[in-house]
């Protein structure tokens, strides 16, 4: 189920999705957290790229195993990508969660001009932690992706392109 789309390997094309979804969203969700005045805006792509950062991440890991399967000689060129892979989708679980904790705790005012619809934090201390986690796990979740993307790009491509 994860070994192709169409003649290509699944895991090349999801693999360029989480490259650009994953730090996107901890961005926006790092944005959310800090900025209460835009977070009327950014409730909703938070929770759904923190929902989006796991099935990209879960897929990718599964297609990047059935790419190995398929091609057993890989399999010790890509550990270190594979180990950081699995790091990776446990930062995008804990991603989750703090997302939806965020999108259910953090307030934040309406863009309604009769201010109906806006949501206030229960307690200051409640906001700051949630906010931190936010934006920890986030930093997380960037850093992550980048050093996965690298081992596995070096893991491909290291000494098969021409010198410069």
């Amino acid at each position: 189920m994860f070994e192709r789309f169409g003649d290509l390997p699944l895991h090349v094309l999801v693999i360029h999705a989480a490259v650009v979804v994953l730090p996107a969203g901890a961005l926006i969700a790092i944005v959310f957290a800090l900025v209460p005045k835009w977070r009327w805006l950014l409730r909703w792509p938070t929770l759904l790229l923190g929902l989006g950062s796991v099935v990209l991440a879960y897929v990718a890991r599964e297609s990047g195993e059935a790419f190995v399967a398929a091609v057993p000689e890989l399999e010790q060129l890509v550990r270190l990508h594979e180990d950081r892979g699995k790091l990776l989708f446990w930062f995008c679980l804990i991603f989750l969660a703090v997302a939806i904790a965020a999108f259910l705790l953090l307030g934040g005012p309406s863009q309604l001009a009769s201010g109906k619809g806006a949501k206030a934090t229960k307690s200051k201390p409640l906001e700051l932690v949630v906010s931190a986690a936010v934006v920890v796990v986030g930093v997380l979740v960037i850093w992550q992706t980048i050093r996965t993307g690298d081992a596995g790009a070096k893991a491909v491509w290291d000494g098969r392109l021409p010198p410069n």
